[in-house]
């Protein structure tokens, strides 16, 4: 009997333990051999930031043209599943999580502090001045407006398409069906699904090493605890086993209800901010940062500071690189589970709600803790900017009524975030690690979930926040190439389908046109 049977695990055994291998190989070195490991993710950066921006930067602009051209093709009435299918959540629930999973606590982390920071040094002008404010606010915009919700829809879309309309596993290697066939059950599939787990397992630890940074500070602001790499490690490890009750709930009554829950506190957390605040300021923004965020949307995109003179290398390596390396190494566990939640929705339905509901959403996130944020600066001198990354919100906050009550409801939409992260994340890991079964056992999730913990815990160890913005832009490299060929792939399956209905079409009018001559030519009853 295979050891994976002997264990009673319900997985690919090749994908779950080269996985698991190679996790643990990392875990090794970076709790042993810390310094080394740091020295070893600084050159990796330098080298991708170096020698390979271009290719981030041109494949985010290939992702947001392909999922636009989609939407207005021929392809955008098929659905998502059998023709008679129909969507399994409402709108309401669909979005929160969509939104919960897509950006959750990157966005709080960097609501404030990201702003703050393209105010004081934007990359091509003189900072601290209105037009730096301006810029700041386009800036944002840009690493949280369409393009990753463009790859992610790609992902999703392609998951879902020959998953529940095609009826392959729910797993990356379905996607390249119509390049590889039969051999994505071989070690070409397999290895597609490695690579996904790699990504997903550094990306979302990446986001739970900002989580729980953010959530040290919210403490240090409430209670006095002090900063420290050991308190977020204790931290990782308390919410990590609240997610692991999220996960033996399940998807409907685990991560939907947290989702929801989550939602309602962000969206009473941003009604706040927006009264309290400056609200007229903040309308006005609201619309002017949309329309220069979409002024200069083609620009922004291929931008790569060529020719804006020394520096623009690190600036790009981060922020622009990270980003697009973080939502790449991202894309496998949003991909998966926004197609786990998608079923039954049209094409065009379906990139409609996932490019423009979330994309609205965070702009009106950023704009009202951003704007905000850099209103109390410019013109209360607030002090924020001579803060710490993951303490700028929670002295936004204090600088409006009722801070004790906003940074509370802060702090608990980063936990709330955090759990949904982390069960969402470990429930599209162990589909991939059992060959794309939607409903894997409990016990493995759990596995996952603690492992999430264990990566996020060592990259703090690693090296903090730069090792963090490593960890995504490199894991987002390879995976890189895999979305595009997953384009392509996408597109080669959506027009054989549309081959396929135009015969069906002609046969059926063909059987039609015949039928009515049988019944009226005199002759055939001869």
């Amino acid at each position: 009997m295979s050891l994976h049977k002997k264990l009673n695990l319900d997985v690919n055994p090749y994908i779950f333990f080269i996985s698991i291998i190679t996790i643990l190989i990392f875990l090794f070195f970076g709790v042993f051999f810390t310094e080394g490991t740091a020295r070893v993710f600084d050159f990796v950066q330098a080298f991708i930031v170096g020698q390979m921006g271009w290719l981030y930067v041109l494949s985010f602009a290939i992702f947001l043209v392909f999922v636009i051209y989609l939407f207005f093709s021929r392809f955008g009435k098929i659905r998502l599943g059998p023709d008679d299918s129909e969507p399994d959540y409402s709108y309401a629930s669909w979005f929160a999580m969509l939104f919960s999973a897509g950006m959750g606590i990157g966005l709080v982390f960097f609501s404030v502090a990201e702003p703050m920071f393209h105010y004081l040094a934007p990359p091509t002008m003189e900072g601290e001045t209105l037009e730096a404010a301006r810029e700041a606010m386009r800036l944002t915009f840009f690493h949280w407006g369409f393009h990753p919700w463009a790859m992610y829809i790609i992902v999703a879309m392609s998951l879902a398409y020959f998953s529940f309309r095609k009826g392959l596993p729910l797993s990356i290697r379905s996607a390249f069906y119509p390049l590889i066939g039969e051999r994505i059950y071989g070690w070409m599939g397999n290895t597609i699904d490695i690579l996904a787990i790699f990504g997903t397992m550094f990306g979302v630890a990446t986001s739970l090493g900002l989580g729980v940074m953010q959530v040290n500070a919210g403490l240090e602001y409430l209670f006095g605890i002090d900063i420290s790499t050991n308190i977020q490690i204790l931290l990782i490890a308390g919410i990590t086993a609240i997610a692991t009750i999220s996960v033996a709930l399940g998807l409907d009554k685990g991560i939907r209800v947290l989702s929801n829950f989550n939602m309602t506190v962000a969206i009473g957390l941003i009604l706040f901010v927006f009264i309290a605040g400056p609200t007229i300021y903040l309308l006005n923004a609201t619309v002017e940062n949309t329309g220069y965020y979409l002024q200069n949307l083609i620009q922004s995109t291929f931008w790569m500071g060529t020719f804006d003179g020394d520096g623009m290398e690190d600036w790009l390596g981060g922020w622009t690189l990270f980003y697009w390396g973080w939502w790449i190494a991202w894309s496998p566990f949003v991909g998966t589970f926004i197609a786990r939640i998608s079923k039954g929705r049209t094409i065009q339905e379906f990139i409609a709600g996932v490019l423009l509901v979330p994309t609205a959403f965070t702009f009106v996130w950023l704009t009202v803790f951003g704007n905000t944020g850099l209103s109390m600066e410019i013109f209360d001198d607030a002090g924020i900017s001579g803060l710490g990354t993951e303490q700028m919100l929670f002295a936004m906050l204090d600088g409006l009524p009722l801070a004790q009550i906003s940074s509370i409801a802060a702090t608990l939409v980063i936990i709330t975030f955090f759990v949904t992260s982390s069960d969402s994340g470990s429930l599209v890991i162990d589909m991939l690690a059992s060959g794309g079964n939607p409903n894997p056992p409990v016990g493995q999730r759990v596995f996952w979930a603690v492992s999430e913990g264990a990566v996020a815990a060592v990259l703090l160890l690693a090296g903090g926040l730069g090792a963090l913005q490593t960890a995504a832009i490199t894991t987002g490299l390879p995976f890189t190439i895999v979305l595009l060929l997953m384009c392509l792939s996408l597109y080669k399956g959506l027009s054989m389908e549309g081959t396929e209905r135009l015969v069906r079409r002609k046969t059926f009018t063909k059987k039609s046109k015949q039928s009515t001559i049988d019944k009226t030519d005199p002759g055939t009853d001869a």
